[in-house]
């Protein structure tokens, strides 16, 4: 990517967060926890970006999406963490590439240990595909310059009739259909 002097960058302490440092199973047993509890300041953040086209202008918003996702964590620590653990546990150990078809009984203990203690439901399969309407408190970007407008002064009203084309010389290509 190109800079040029106008382009102001910010500074590396605006951009200093804390991480979600966790392994790859422990984020996939939480992941559609971390969906559903993180819905709508991930929506805002998703939307920032589509909007903006420049991800400086969304920092903040994904510094709450990761302290969201940080408070998520530790809700899970204080009320299901040994649930949690097994849980995540099976899906590492249980085949090579994460699968959950092993860990449904630790799981269902998971789910309901966090319906019960976080409050939170897991999400049916295929939350995440549906449609929804996100109702956002940002403004809205400004509208694009039309594209209708001509781009060309000396642009041709129509195309003169053309003359019928003669029949190809060594047969069509649709030989077989006969008139």
């Amino acid at each position: 990517m190109v800079l040029t002097k106008e382009v102001v960058l910010p500074e590396f302490t605006t951009l200093t967060v804390p991480e979600v440092d966790l392994s790859t199973p422990t984020l996939m047993s939480a992941a559609p926890y971390v969906g559903k509890y993180c819905e709508t300041v991930n929506n805002e953040f998703m939307l920032c970006r589509f909007e903006s086209n420049d991800p400086r202008a969304c920092i903040d918003l994904g510094k709450k999406v990761t302290a969201c996702t940080l408070q998520l964590f530790r809700n899970i620590k204080n009320n299901c963490k040994r649930e949690f653990n097994q849980y995540s546990y099976c899906v590492d150990k249980s085949s090579g590439n994460f699968s959950f078809a092993m860990c449904r009984k630790t799981q269902t203990i998971f789910d309901e240990c966090m319906k019960e203690k976080v409050s939170i439901e897991r999400p049916d399969f295929g939350y995440f595909c549906r449609a929804r309407v996100h109702s956002s408190s940002s403004a809205p970007p400004p509208p694009e310059p039309c594209p209708c407008e001509p781009k060309f002064q000396d642009e041709t009203e129509s195309l003169p009739d053309c003359k019928p084309r003669p029949s190809a010389r060594f047969g069509g290509r649709y030989f077989w259909i006969t008139e």
